[in-house]
């Protein structure tokens, strides 16, 4: 039995709280849901920094903290890395593909990774952003259970 119900919110940091607004809600379409100042930890250390919460559709968030005095020492990620994938359906993608080109938002794609096509985007602080959708009528030709996969990677990793 799995307990945990589902994604509340993954949180990041960012340099410019309306800079983040302006790609996640005017570029992206995810309301800004929450924002509340933070002037102390809860161990009690003083701090200035913003909340915020942009809502996806299954009511989860993506969340960002911007702290005065203390800026995010950003690092290129690799897609490896780090991303943040977010399913849209077939038709949305080419839209934003295209509006991305328009305002000059640095874009890759698509990429066809056989189960899914996926664009590509960086927000204003660097974050990998994957948009992507299912293909339709995938059928995987993997044979073998995922923790099969997992197992044989462990033994075949050492080698």
């Amino acid at each position: 039995m799995i307990n945990v119900k589902k994604l509340h919110h993954n949180a990041y940091r960012c340099n410019d709280s309306e800079k983040t607004r302006q790609f996640y809600e005017d570029f992206l379409g995810l309301p800004l849901v929450e924002a509340f100042e933070i002037s102390s930890t809860m161990t009690g250390r003083k701090t200035k920094a913003l909340h915020t919460f942009y809502s996806l559709a299954d009511g989860s968030s993506l969340a960002f903290f911007e702290v005065i005095n203390k800026p995010l020492k950003y690092k290129r990620w690799h897609d490896f890395d780090l991303h943040i994938a977010l399913e849209v359906e077939e038709n949305i993608l080419m839209n934003y593909l295209q509006l991305a080109k328009d305002k000059n938002i640095e874009t890759r794609g698509p990429s066809n990774h056989g189960f899914i096509k996926s664009i590509y985007f960086r927000d204003p602080d660097g974050y990998v952003i994957e948009l992507t959708t299912p293909v339709k009528n995938f059928k995987s030709m993997i044979f073998n259970s995922p923790r099969e996969i997992l197992n044989e990677w462990v033994i075949n990793k050492k080698a």
